[in-house]
């Protein structure tokens, strides 16, 4: 669901923290579009416990389709955080930004974090989109 005013468009997923904490999944202003940390919470669940690679997929999963909701492509992201919360996991996280990403090559931060909000998240990704500036890719990060 996107709400819109001619100079800003909302995102709201249903995620219960978003309504919660006062937040939106995505919000785009002119031709920036900011998506919120996403995890692989999905209905309610966390889904992949244990797997900081496999939270990391559901999480950009929801960080591109919310990108796209608001009229934006996968290629248009140029910046991503990633916020892991075990030292050990970075390497299977970054490799799958590294698949997801690899055409695009966006600005990338990568910080490991005492915790997140439940205890089952291991991995949450934020990303930045600026609208048009992307090169066109199939469905794995790749130039078409």
């Amino acid at each position: 669901m996107t709400s819109a005013s001619p100079a800003r468009r909302r995102l709201a997923t249903g995620n219960p923290y978003e309504e919660r904490y006062g937040y939106s999944r995505a919000l785009r202003t002119g031709d920036r579009v900011l998506v919120s940390g996403c995890t692989s919470l999905v209905d309610g669940v966390v889904l992949h416990p244990g797997d900081a690679a496999a939270q990391a997929r559901v999480a950009l999963d929801t960080a591109v389709a919310s990108v796209v909701a608001l009229g934006g492509r996968a290629a248009d992201i140029v910046l991503t955080r990633m916020y892991v919360v075990d030292r050990g996991a970075c390497e299977g996280v970054g490799m799958v930004h590294g698949e997801r990403f690899s055409g695009v090559r966006p600005v990338a931060t990568m910080l490991i974090v005492a915790g997140l909000v439940d205890e089952a998240m291991l991995v949450e990704i934020e990303v930045e989109a600026r609208l048009g500036t992307g090169t066109l890719l199939d469905r794995q990060g790749r130039s078409a």
